[in-house]
């Protein structure tokens, strides 16, 4: 089973390099992080997205229902691979 964990985001307007350090310490590395912003997809700060480039993870930002598609996508193809979801 995949430990469910929530950091302190209550929107996409709350998501930065710090509340995205989680995702940095996961065992093995993660290759992706699948992040669901709510009910549309929400621009994040490119700082943000090139911070965590710079650290071996590609993003992926969808809406919600879409980003929970694509997470179970990339379980079944066997990626490494982690989500980060604000419920629509």
């Amino acid at each position: 089973p995949t430990p469910a964990v929530s950091p302190q985001v209550g929107s996409y307007r709350d998501i930065s390099h710090e509340s995205l350090s989680l995702f940095r310490l996961l065992e093995p590395q993660i290759e992706i992080l699948v992040l669901g912003t709510g009910d549309r997809v929400e621009r994040l700060h490119p700082a943000t997205l090139k911070q965590m480039r710079e650290c071996g993870v590609a993003v992926e930002v969808q809406d919600t229902a879409n980003a929970c598609a694509t997470f179970n996508f990339l379980m079944n193809e066997r990626r490494v691979v982690a989500a980060g979801l604000i419920p629509p």
